[in-house]
Order: structure tokens, then C-alpha cells, then sequence
């Protein structure tokens, strides 16, 4: 029982509020970066699945090239967004399904196993990527949004790749 603000031990029925609030605070703040931690992981995760998908003997540093051109762009050379979806077919894609479809049994080698390997075939997959073979089929504008995003990762790749050349 309470009279006039005193609980029932004698103490304000304000007493302990200030205690709790901060627990609640930290209590969110704590779920929040779990949260953020591991969508991070689940994030990075996908995208070395993605890259063993087309670099299984690839180098290293072509691997971290990879992981540091997909953080900044946002999307990989596959065409997947940060939580593993697929966004469009992106021509790396197309490549691998050539690959595989004239017979060459390993197509999760697309980058090969030297740096210039790995180069050789972004080149490839950006001058695809700016030289359609059919202009008959448009894409709709979210598809050229994806395909703008594939093409800034490229172009990331391919600097990345250049600066462990030279």
C-alpha cells in the first residue's frame, strides 16, 4: 500500500524506475548489435558461398578482392544481394552456364587460379554487361538498377585485381 508517493517498504514509488529504464536501454542496444552482428556474418557468409561458386581454386587475394568489392557495391558478380538472394542473371552467371553447358566439367572455376585468370573473365563479364548480344528483350528498370550494381562491382573488382598486379 501507498500513501502520497511512499511505497509500501517505506521508499518513493519512483525509487528504481531510473534502474530499469537503463536496463531496458542496454538491454536494446545489446539486441541491436546482435542483430546487426549477424545479419554481418550471415551477409559475409553468402557471399563466400558465391564466390566458391566461381572461384573454387581461385588465389586468396582474389578471394578477399572479391569479399571487399561485394561489401562496398552492395551485390556480387552473381547477382546477389547482401542476404543471398538473387537480384537479376548477371553475366558472370551466363558465363558459368556457357561453361557448363559446352561439357567443361568444373564450371565453379570460372575465376580460375591466377590473378589474371580472375581479370581476364570480369573484363569479359563487363564488356558483356555493356555490349548486349540482342537489344530485343529491354529489361525492366529494376533489372537495370541490378545491372548498374553489377557493373559498379566489376569495376571494383577489377581495380582491386589490378592493384595486386602491379
Amino acid at each position: 500500500m501507498s500513501v502520497n508517493g511512499i511505497g509500501a517498504m517505506g521508499s518513493p514509488a519512483w525509487y528504481g524506475t531510473k534502474k530499469a529504464d537503463q536496463s531496458a536501454v542496454s538491454e536494446t542496444l545489446s539486441f541491436k548489435e546482435t542483430v546487426a552482428e549477424k545479419a554481418a556474418e550471415e551477409r559475409n557468409n553468402s557471399e563466400e558461398k558465391a564466390f566458391a561458386s566461381v572461384g573454387a581454386h581461385a588465389p586468396e587475394e582474389v578471394k578477399q578482392a572479391w569479399m571487399d568489392a561485394a561489401k562496398e557495391a552492395g551485390v556480387n558478380g552473381l547477382g546477389m544481394s547482401g542476404n543471398g538472394m538473387l537480384t537479376h542473371i548477371s553475366k558472370m552467371m551466363v558465363q558459368r552456364a556457357d561453361k557448363w553447358m559446352k561439357g567443361i566439367s568444373d564450371s565453379n572455376d570460372l575465376l580460375g587460379s591466377t590473378v589474371q585468370s580472375a581479370i581476364r573473365v570480369t573484363e569479359q563479364a563487363l564488356y558483356d554487361l555493356d555490349h548486349p548480344r540482342s537489344t530485343a528483350n529491354l529489361n525492366s528498370i529494376d533489372v537495370q538498377r541490378q545491372q548498374m550494381k553489377e557493373r559498379a562491382f566489376y569495376q571494383s573488382f577489377l581495380e582491386k585485381l589490378g592493384a595486386l598486379v602491379q
